[in-house]
């Protein structure tokens, strides 16, 4: 029967983009796994490889240097595109990998076993593998093993994501969200890609609270997390960064369009009414703090914290604004 999501590239690829790990800092789980497939299978090398559009990347990798190699000379693209193990004994049989860099030249791999990293959905987004310099079989039973440590990944890697939603507004936590700020800051180190970082903060929250109840105010939160998310575009990326303060990571933006941004979000905060229990509308403003990455950033914190200092001064200014490290001026441009 024809499996039609082994040939879905487009929701393969959403499928592997919705778990947000490309691109992501070396994790212990991931890293525990292919230390133990070197020990459990004998194998000099083990990664955790995802495979991208173009490319096959590394999450966990234990005796190889390379971050990631293109797609088009990877045992991994074949391994992805069925449902059981891919077991190559001796790769310089295989016509399919005879000529492949990977096995002439670093890292000189002969064998290969590959287990499909399978998500809930049906989707192969990369595969554990074991790999040998040396000709080899793999028994049945060494074949389980890796199974079984495959479906470990996959589950860490839907834990992982569930663990960097908040339970109460559905934004990134803030660890979740550093972890894309972390990312983004790598892309501009190493591509010079640009992106803006925008931190907001509810005006008057303690009033919320204390007038209306906290129901009230966790109402005004998730609401707020829904606008927010309702105004950005699929790249971007908005998080809680505790209690009233979140924050919008907007990849490949100048700071006029990172400063429009900020203020359409002010703006359309400000102009829809929230409901709360008690059949009660409230008004809601926030002040927000812009800060566009460049040079003078050192790294994520200094990043994060340049945004918060804008965001104070749009506090210190009566609220309800927008201001910006990187504009010429303060004063807030209006959203059209």
């Amino acid at each position: 029967m024809p499996d039609p999501t082994l040939h879905d590239e487009e929701g393969r690829i959403a499928a592997l983009n919705r778990l947000r790990v490309l691109d992501t800092v070396a994790e212990e789980p991931f890293e525990k796994i292919v230390n133990l497939v070197r020990t459990v299978l004998g194998v000099p090398i083990a990664t955790v490889t995802l495979v991208d559009s173009e490319r096959q990347w590394f999450k966990a990798r234990s005796g190889l240097s390379a971050q990631e190699t293109p797609r088009s000379v990877s045992f991994c693209t074949h391994t992805i595109q069925q449902r059981e193990p891919l077991i190559v004994s001796d790769a310089l049989l295989d016509h399919r990998f005879t000529d492949s860099p990977l096995v002439q030249d670093d890292p000189h791999i002969r064998s290969y076993a590959g287990i499909p990293l399978q998500t809930p959905d049906g989707y192969n987004v990369g595969a554990l593998c074991a790999i040998d310099t040396q000709p080899r079989t793999f028994s049945d039973e060494e074949i389980a093993i890796l199974t079984s440590l495959a479906h470990i990944v996959t589950n860490e890697m839907e834990l992982r994501l569930i663990a960097r939603r908040d339970h109460l507004t559905g934004a990134l936590t803030r660890r979740g969200f550093v972890e894309q700020v972390e990312t983004e800051f790598a892309r501009y180190i190493h591509h010079n890609d640009p992106a803006a970082l925008i931190v907001l903060d509810v005006d008057h929250f303690k009033n919320i609270n204390d007038r209306h109840g906290h129901p009230a105010g966790d109402e005004v939160l998730r609401q707020l997390s829904a606008l927010c998310g309702a105004h950005m575009r699929p790249s971007d990326s908005f998080g809680r960064l505790g209690g009233e303060e979140f924050a919008v990571l907007l990849p490949n933006v100048d700071s006029a369009e990172a400063l429009f941004a900020a203020e359409r979000l002010r703006a359309t905060i400000e102009a829809c009414p929230f409901d709360i229990p008690g059949n009660t509308r409230l008004r809601v403003t926030v002040s927000l703090g812009v800060t566009l990455l460049d040079p003078s950033i050192t790294g994520v914190d200094d990043w994060i914290s340049a945004a918060d200092a804008q965001l104070y001064e749009a506090k210190n200014s009566g609220r309800n604004c927008t201001r910006s490290a990187s504009a010429a001026e303060t004063t807030a441009v209006t959203a059209e």
